[in-house]
């Protein structure tokens, strides 16, 4: 631990990372390398994939489309410093792109749980008023909802940067974390942190439970519209039409509440840094799988597409 004078202003951090081991960087580098691989090609080829074709052009798609993009941004926003660091043992991290790290995770985290809460209602528009959808999600609405979800996202990020960088940092520079995130970079100030400890607990509090509500007042309207369907059949497109959207919600809020709704004191740092791998590594990997696994229009859409590119390389040669 370095520590600092008052009157030093620090102008980098040390970031901790996951382990000292060269051995085990290596075989984590590995691991992160082809984690971040799949997430790019997963989240980038499906919005590739919704773009090109027009039977995908509908309301839980547009949604999907930017799910995935936001899933690649705050993926790409700590994954690639995180291998860096790996790869060239160079830990280091300046103040200003600290700053930028946090605002652009915070920023893409908080747009994505806004867009879980517009897909549930997207959901709840067509489960429980088919006839009606097109006209309750409309082109407008869509459009609405994501630049809501985008422009919250920015204002939140905004909030909880100005908040945490407005400290003082004169304790040490090292954060035992593998990126810049509040509970680590709180716990270097010397500055008193109650108050911004209690903006961003409410903050997070606020976003998530709006979220949340939005969610749990959409399906409950949802399983009540399914306990009353009579077709087998029907009830079992629902379900299906759900499915995935719910294993979305349950991993993303299920991590997220284990991170950062609990008290500082209770706070592990070891348990903090498995939980933000599997947040900001994993999850942005595994969405793509779980909206496209067991979609047939997905995947009927993949074929497609694979066969006019066979056509095409088949024409040119």
């Amino acid at each position: 631990m370095i520590p600092m004078e008052n009157s030093t202003e620090v102008t980098e951090f040390i970031l901790v990372g996951l382990t000292n081991d060269p051995e085990l960087q290596i075989l984590l580098f590995i691991t992160f390398f082809l984690i971040y691989i799949i997430t790019l090609v997963e989240n980038l080829g499906m919005i590739l994939l919704i773009l090109l074709e027009s039977h995908l052009h509908t309301p839980m798609y547009f949604f999907l489309s930017n799910l995935f993009l936001v899933d690649f941004g705050y993926s790409s926003a700590v994954t690639p410093k995180v291998m860096a660091g790996f790869l060239t043992g160079d830990k280091n991290i300046s103040y200003n792109a600290c700053a930028t790290q946090f605002f652009f995770f915070v920023a893409f985290i908080t747009v994505e749980s806004f867009l879980l809460a517009a897909m549930a209602y997207d959901r709840y528009a067509a489960v429980c008023k088919p006839l009606h959808y097109t006209t309750t999600v409309t082109t407008n609405v869509c459009a609405l909802l994501a630049i809501g979800s985008y422009v919250c996202g920015f204002l939140n990020a905004s909030i909880h940067s100005g908040n945490t960088f407005r400290l003082s940092f004169c304790r040490s520079n090292v954060i035992d974390h593998f990126f810049c995130d509040a509970p680590p970079l709180l716990a270097l100030s010397c500055s008193d942190r109650h108050i911004s400890e209690t903006v961003i607990f409410f903050v997070v509090a606020f976003d998530a439970l709006f979220s949340i509500l939005i969610i749990l007042i959409s399906y409950l309207f949802i399983f009540t519209t399914i306990l009353r369907m009579h077709s087998s059949e029907g009830c079992q497109k629902a379900v299906s039409t759900c499915a995935s959207h719910l294993t979305a919600v349950s991993i993303f809020y299920g991590t997220g509440t284990f991170m950062y709704l609990q008290p500082s004191s209770s706070h592990s740092m070891d348990k903090d840094k498995m939980a933000s791998v599997f947040y900001a590594i994993v999850i942005p990997m595994l969405n793509p799988l779980v909206y496209s696994l067991r979609n047939k229009e997905v995947k009927s859409a993949f074929q497609k597409a694979v066969g006019k590119a066979k056509s095409s390389i088949g024409f040119i040669f």
